[in-house]
């Protein structure tokens, strides 16, 4: 019978217990893995009364241009807009010419969800982030945008909004002026419009809200700022076709080389009632607001126009747009599309109706877009020419606006949107 000693004895010992230790590790290493996958995969951002601990940056720089006092749910988004984006987990990469689609919203939830779920239909959704940009903070929009699932989403809200602030400006203040009354008069704040009429927040936040967003986006997110290529800008009522993606990345690749005098690439005609020509050719025609991009060089051109872009007397942006910033370029300001629309415009109610959810603004509470066979695959032509549409019809230069932006305090707050990201003597000169 042989014998074993005692340096053997404890050397099997040894070995038996670094297997035990060496199991033990891997059991909990794959525990830490197992809920670290778990956790990421149902994050959702935190309530607002958690997010204390982020902090937010440039805030000395707005304290010296005198923006308005902020509430405490204001500093809170602001603090939340720096949250990265949800679902890496599920896409842990973006593709490396992908677009970036930039979806801003109101409160429409009826009309939300409609759009969601068009873009869920997308090809090549998960490969690019989605940002969703908010006027305001409406807990039902919210819980629509934190239920995506199908690219990386991140939320941004717009702290500034007239809908945060109910008793002081950017809402409505308690002295200010109502409809066309005389401020020296009835001794109450604020500058009435070309036609007589005082501010209204609800109607001005429209204005303030798009070049916010513009100027976070551009300039402001780490997520997008210095970007070079194209960004997608899309609206809450605009239903976006399967192809579009697959599309836009035509039309930008095209671009420099079938109209290197074009600005843009768009989704849709500029007249929001066209369907598309159906010819076989590209189109260049006025930029429209249904489904367009840009890159950054088009937007440091929208920037220096800061000035023109703040002090004209109109509340919609892309009237202010087409009637001023457009015609300051100093020649035509042409858009590239397709010749069939891969976006269409749905909404029947105005931006601030139809927030009740009785579906009034939808026929029998659904949208029906005819969307074909042609319409889910790209169907844009590299061998197509370019028609170029002249002598439109639309808002031009020399349209004196409608009006609804004539308080010097709405004035100085856009300014101070497209300084916030810059240093004051940068952005001084406008």
């Amino acid at each position: 019978m042989a014998t074993i000693n005692k340096p053997q004895l404890k050397a099997a010992a040894f070995r038996r217990f670094l297997s035990v230790v060496l199991l033990t590790l891997l059991g909990v290493l794959l525990l830490i893995f197992l809920l670290g996958t778990n956790l990421t995969s149902n994050f959702v951002s935190p309530p607002l009364d958690d997010i204390d601990e982020v902090s937010y940056t440039n805030s000395h720089l707005r304290e010296k241009l005198g923006f308005p006092e902020q509430s405490k749910l204001s500093i809170k988004l602001e603090k939340r807009n720096q949250l990265p984006p949800r679902n890496i987990d599920l896409y842990p990469n973006l593709a490396k010419d992908h677009i970036t689609i930039v979806l801003y919203v109101h409160n429409r939830p009826q009309y939300l969800r409609v759009v969601v779920e068009s873009l869920s239909q997308v090809v090549g959704i998960s490969e690019t982030l989605l940002i969703v940009s908010h006027d305001g903070y409406f807990e039902e929009m919210n819980k629509i945008v934190e239920g995506i699932k199908f690219c990386q989403v991140k939320q941004i809200f717009a702290p500034y909004s007239p809908h945060l602030f109910p008793n002081s400006f950017p809402g409505v203040s308690p002295n200010d002026c109502k409809d066309k009354e005389d401020a020296a008069k009835q001794h109450c704040e604020g500058h009435p419009d070309q036609y007589g009429n005082h501010r209204s927040p609800k109607i001005v936040s429209l204005k303030h809200h798009w070049w916010w967003m513009m100027n976070t986006v551009w300039d402001g997110l780490k997520e997008t700022r210095g970007h070079s290529g194209h960004i997608l800008f899309i609206e809450e009522d605009h239903f976006i076709f399967p192809n579009a993606y697959r599309n836009l990345q035509i039309l930008t690749e095209l671009k420099p080389y079938k109209c290197p005098d074009c600005y843009a690439a768009n989704l849709a005609p500029w007249d929001v009632n066209s369907r598309g020509e159906q010819w076989d050719s590209l189109i260049a025609e006025r930029m429209g607001n249904v489904g367009y991009s840009f890159n950054q060089t088009i937007w440091r051109k929208i920037h220096r126009k800061a000035r023109e872009f703040c002090f004209f007397d109109e509340y919609n942006w892309d009237i202010t747009m087409w009637a001023t910033v457009y015609p300051s370029f100093g020649g035509s300001v042409y858009s590239l599309r397709g010749p069939r629309t891969s976006a269409v415009h749905f909404g029947k109610c105005g931006l601030h109706q139809g927030q009740a959810d009785n579906k009034a603004c939808i026929d029998n509470g659904m949208v029906k877009v005819d969307v074909q066979e042609i319409d889910r695959i790209a169907n844009i032509k590299s061998q197509w020419q370019v028609q170029v549409s002249n002598n439109q019809a639309g808002y031009k230069a020399g349209f004196k606006g409608w009006g609804g932006w004539g308080d010097e305090r709405d004035h100085k707050l856009c300014l101070n949107f497209a300084r916030m990201y810059h240093a004051i003597d940068t952005a001084s000169t406008f």
